[in-house]
């Protein structure tokens, strides 16, 4: 039997995890139901686990014959989203304004199918292969206190698969990105101080409703104009707090948004440009502010020949003409802290159908189930070229 079968034999038990961790969705941190199912699974496979690396994460082992003494790691994250889902499914969310809606119950399921997969021809493998099941992806992220932990050790991890389901590509289809494949993640919060009054003597105040608005319009020049426009960046304010009553000066007014960027060079001068002018323009006003500046997940960095091993294992799989090289994400992912390390590839898993359209993040988001076995193939077959192990019987 060739391991692809394993793969379709697997595949019902696989689905059938998907969807238990869909109808029960946990919050950053929360995972344990999910932790204790992953790792239940794990066991009962014969592989070495651990868990409670930053609270819920767990890390399954599987010990290759010794010839090679390199230990490439597959992530997975694991953790759903504040949102109330608005799907149909027989197995919605039982959990209230809880739901996996980015494709994280996926994720668990196609890196379980390849430790499954992989125990069952464990005896070709020359290396290791280490499952990191991460916590927190959403926020306020895993990977960093993984790391911190020690889950790239005891064995030191060599190389790191990462992926992402995306209804953008149809299922049947592998998406790669050789360098940048996401941005980085900042947080900006601003509060602009003036003096209340009446709505009918704007002049006796201050009024931070007129400030805010013109910050939020000249905000967009940092893009326009002080950026170089051959680099992506995107700022967006999407919260705007404050005023009373129709006819008031709000002393005081919220801005709450965030900063996306492809490269850490000018991700470290957005900060500066930014207050500058918010200085600027409060200064103009005879308003003051206070401003918050927190930077999130790096931009996420893939190594090219990582990248073109995935590629071409990929191709085996789904065939050259649906290995589609994309352009890097302005959305964000903590598994750059992995790549900030050591070799990694990132790369996107084809979800999407005629019933599958909505995407990550949204109440009706689903995925097409078939994508979890073109996943699972495609990390095996990268497993096995990383190792240099050729096309093989059970």
């Amino acid at each position: 039997m060739h391991w692809q079968s394993l793969v379709d034999h697997q595949l019902p038990t696989l689905i059938s995890i998907r969807r238990q961790l869909h109808r029960y969705p946990e919050l950053a941190f929360q995972e344990y139901r999910t932790a204790r199912l992953i790792n239940d699974t794990l066991l009962a496979n014969g592989l070495i686990t651990r868990t409670g690396i930053a609270a819920t994460g767990v890390v399954g082992l599987l010990t290759g014959n010794g010839r090679d003494s390199r230990t490439i790691a597959i992530r997975a994250d694991m953790d759903a989203l504040p949102i109330q889902e608005q799907t149909s499914l027989p197995f919605a969310s039982a959990i209230p304004n809880v739901m996996h809606a980015c494709g994280h119950d996926g994720h668990v399921a196609i890196a379980l199918g390849a430790a499954l997969v992989l125990k069952q021809i464990q005896h070709h493998l020359p290396g290791n292969v280490k499952f990191i099941f991460q916590p927190a992806e959403e926020g306020p992220g895993g990977a960093k206190p993984m790391i911190e932990q020690g889950v790239l050790q005891d064995p030191a991890v060599s190389a790191i698969f990462g992926f992402h389901l995306t209804n953008s590509l149809p299922v049947g289809t592998i998406g790669v990105c050789y360098n940048e494949a996401c941005a980085s993640t900042n947080e900006l919060k601003l509060t602009i101080l003036g003096e209340g009054g009446h709505g009918a003597h704007p002049h006796h105040s201050v009024d931070t409703i007129v400030v805010a608005a013109e910050i939020i319009l000249a905000l967009q020049s940092i893009a326009s104009r002080q950026v170089n426009p051959l680099q992506p960046f995107v700022l967006t304010i999407g919260t705007i707090e404050g005023g009373y009553t129709n006819n008031a000066i709000a002393d005081q007014v919220k801005l709450w948004g965030t900063v996306r960027t492809l490269s850490s060079t000018l991700r470290a001068t957005i900060p500066e440009k930014i207050e500058r002018l918010v200085a600027g323009i409060t200064a103009a006003h005879q308003a003051s502010y206070r401003f918050e500046y927190n930077e999130g997940y790096p931009p996420l960095l893939n190594n090219q020949a990582l990248t073109a091993l995935v590629a071409h294992s990929a191709a085996t799989i789904v065939g050259g003409g649906n290995v589609v090289e994309m352009e890097p994400s302005m959305g964000g992912d903590d598994f750059a802290y992995f790549a900030l390390k050591l070799p990694a590839c990132y790369f996107r898993i084809g979800s999407g159908s005629a019933d599958c359209t909505f995407p990550g993040h949204h109440p009706q988001f689903n995925f097409a189930e078939a994508a979890i076995g073109y996943g699972v193939k495609t990390l095996v077959q990268a497993v096995l070229e990383y190792f240099g192990v050729e096309d093989l019987e059970k």
